[in-house]
């Protein structure tokens, strides 16, 4: 197995684990940061246990959580973990479930791994450009890396509803999407649309459960890396809205510009 794909796996996990010491816990206070988005105990927690398992690859990580980073110390970084400890922290706090651990290997400003964790449901995805993109069930409680990998089923997975499906944003649905989705009725007649927080709009595209997931909002860096790399892996692509080329990471701005995940032509 991939060296790197174990350690990544092992510290979403055990940061599943604090998480949800937390999330079931009544200890819940949250902050505002510079920008005015949430951050909660657990976003440190799990922060600290991703840094400590990934410490061991020596490589440079580039996290929400971590001290900012400037570019010319990254700029000549081949190769980069980028990690979100806890990708939708508003679903966390409003107890929805739908947040997720990221955790991304990028390899000359291309995401080579992906391992995204659902600590609410116990679903993990993970992938890496040499094996395609996986998905399997966790038992926090008793788990090998090693069984999880081996057992885990390849993406895309078969979806019974044909029906042309759109995934948006939960919290950051914009008129442009909207349009987008007036745009896709027009072309396939019906369409589904489902609204969901964080990654998993990204894992619903990679899936299969969805045929495409426009993001006409902003995001950053540590938001996509890891589903992106999951998409890919499982045979769809992650566009720049604006440059129509595959989204490239460790860039000098890290604010993503709009993108849209769809299938290959």
């Amino acid at each position: 197995m991939n060296k790197n794909l174990k350690i990544a796996i092992e510290a979403a996990l055990e940061a599943g684990k604090v998480i949800l010491d937390i999330y079931h816990s009544d200890d819940f206070e949250v902050e505002l940061k510079g920008d005015n988005s949430p951050l909660t105990k657990a976003d440190l927690a799990s922060h600290d246990v991703i840094m400590s398992h990934l410490k061991a690859t020596n490589i440079p990580v580039l996290s929400e959580e971590g001290k900012s980073i400037p570019y010319n110390d990254r700029k000549d970084w081949s190769q980069l973990w980028i990690v979100d400890p806890i990708d939708g922290t508003k679903e966390f706090i409003k107890r929805n479930g739908e947040f997720t651990v990221n955790i991304a290997l990028i390899e000359n400003q291309k995401a080579v791994i992906g391992v995204i964790y659902v600590p609410v449901l116990g679903d993990l995805y993970f992938s890496t450009s040499d094996s395609g993109a996986y998905k399997v069930k966790v038992n926090l409680e008793d788990y090998n890396v090693g069984t999880l990998v081996s057992q885990a089923s390849k993406l895309p997975l078969e979806r019974e509803d044909k029906t042309f499906t759109v995934v948006a944003s939960r919290s950051h649905m914009s008129p442009e999407t909207e349009t987008y989705v007036s745009e896709m009725r027009e072309k396939h007649g019906d369409v589904n649309l489902i609204s969901k927080g964080s990654s998993l709009k990204l894992c619903m595209v990679a899936e299969g459960q969805a045929d495409c997931y426009p993001r006409f909002a902003p995001t950053m860096e540590w938001d996509t890396a890891a589903g992106q790399a999951i998409c890919e892996h499982a045979g769809f692509e992650v566009v720049d809205w604006i440059s129509k080329e595959r989204m490239l990471y460790n860039r000098q701005e890290l604010l993503n510009n709009w993108f849209l995940v769809k299938g290959l032509k």
